[in-house]
């Protein structure tokens, strides 16, 4: 029997659809592939058959993403951020009550799994990434994604589309016409070919290669070895991940014997401590912002009036800082400190802060920087915050400066960048590629 659709509402008024099915004491969410039909899943017998084990060993959480399957559709002018595809998940799970879960990604699902378990450690009791592909540690040439996304338009939906895939991701069932007649339906039931092209450029032009490193929770890498995928790579990055290769050339995990994958899988759940110390370290984006000339400033106005105007800059930073959902950390003299969980909605603050403060007669410097944190008490610290000093110092009057690893996490937010070269920043072993904000082409 499927399990009922239900709707979770985002912060931004998406409806995101999921199904629950089982009630066992641990939950458990699987994100698939870059597309999906919640319904239309239960078609396939052997992912049916998963499905049913995972939820007689847990609550099974699963959920359509933006934009396909039953959730609601993509506005194609203004695509979502990676921070509005990790509020889906969080949706979801305050939706059904889940205060902690094991995140099972698999294949381009991967991506948002370990986002959020580097993020929201709090929230993630385990990680299993089931063969990641290249492209989402950016192993694949723009010029590349954009030709695969234009094929889309003719191939999505089609018989020799489905034959493809099942050529080259399940060769051991080359022949098993009701798997091709799945896949191609799913293409259908999950959204139009132009849906498909949106969601194919987003999860391509997604470089998580920086964010590997900051995983902190329980996780284990799975793979066949004869199949074409990152896994290797991932349980390289990812700290003390454990890595199982099992035999085959199969890519997706319902092809050749999956009941060995299941069977790691399953083990590793049951195994989890429940009890684990909470770790300290988390994925953020921190914000520097410095006001330009403030010494010169001070002297012209005297104490009380530049008092009076730093006030006023403080209150408009805060402001900012809420609308945004970013989290003060420090105030040192003229310039703010602060975190955010996203970084394109960081960037985004980054912009209005410049503008808001530009109405009270001030210019700013802005660096912005994504990695791995230390919490001390409400605090931050660590080499991340580090190298957001080290940039925001780097910016020129009126400048918003952002890493590499920021840019890579943003695609799809409508931002355009300049090059702004690469820099030895102080106590920072290797020379980082900055970027400037150029542009914001959506609000």
């Amino acid at each position: 029997m499927i399990p009922e659709t239900r709707y979770a509402r985002t912060t931004d008024g998406t409806h995101v659809a999921y199904q629950v099915n089982g009630d066992g004491p641990i939950d458990i969410l699987v994100l698939r592939a870059w597309y999906s039909n919640l319904d239309h899943e239960w078609q396939e017998p052997i992912l049916a058959g998963i499905y049913r084990r995972l939820g007689a060993l847990g609550r099974l959480i699963r959920l359509d993403r933006r934009g396909t399957g039953l959730s609601d559709r993509l506005d194609l002018t203004s695509l979502p951020t990676l921070e509005h595809r990790l509020d889906d998940m969080r949706a979801v799970l305050d939706a059904v009550g889940s205060e902690r879960v094991v995140l099972v990604g698999l294949a381009h699902g991967a991506a948002l799994c370990c986002v959020f378990a580097a993020t929201y450690p709090e929230r993630t009791a385990g990680l299993v990434v089931w063969s990641p592909t290249w492209t989402l540690v950016g192993r694949m040439d723009p010029a590349q994604i954009r030709e695969y996304a234009d094929s889309l338009a003719t191939r999505w939906g089609t018989e020799e589309y489905a034959r493809e895939i099942v050529a080259g991701a399940a060769p051991s069932r080359i022949g098993d016409e009701a798997l091709v007649e799945w896949i191609r339906t799913d293409e259908v039931e999950s959204g139009s070919a132009a849906d498909a092209q949106a969601q194919w450029e987003l999860v391509a032009g997604t470089n998580i290669d920086a964010v590997l490193p900051s995983i902190h929770v329980p996780t284990m890498v799975l793979w066949r070895a004869g199949a074409a995928n990152a896994a290797p790579h991932f349980a390289e990055r990812i700290p003390q991940a454990s890595a199982v290769e099992l035999p085959g050339d199969d890519h997706v995990l319902i092809s050749t014997d999956w009941r060995p994958a299941l069977a790691e899988i399953e083990r590793f759940i049951e195994e989890l401590d429940e009890t684990m110390r909470e770790t300290d370290r988390v994925l953020a984006t921190v914000l520097f912002t410095d006001i330009v000339a403030s010494t010169e400033r001070a002297a012209a106005l005297g104490d009380r009036a530049w008092r009076s105007l730093v006030d006023r800059h403080h209150a408009a930073v805060r402001r900012e800082l809420a609308r945004h959902r970013g989290r003060e950390i420090d105030t040192a003299g003229d310039g703010f400190f602060a975190a955010f969980d996203a970084p394109a909605r960081a960037i985004r603050c980054a912009i209005a802060v410049r503008t808001a403060l530009a109405a009270l007669d001030l210019e700013v410097r802005i660096g912005l920087h994504a990695g791995e944190c230390e919490r001390v008490g409400s605090g931050l610290r660590g080499v991340a915050v580090n190298i957001g000093a080290r940039v925001s110092a780097l910016a020129a009057p009126g400048e918003i400066l952002v890493t590499s690893t920021v840019r890579d996490l943003v695609a799809g937010s409508g931002l355009a960048f300049e090059e702004a070269g690469s820099h030895e920043l102080k106590g920072v072993p290797e020379p980082w590629n900055v970027y400037r904000v150029a542009t914001v082409l959506s609000a």
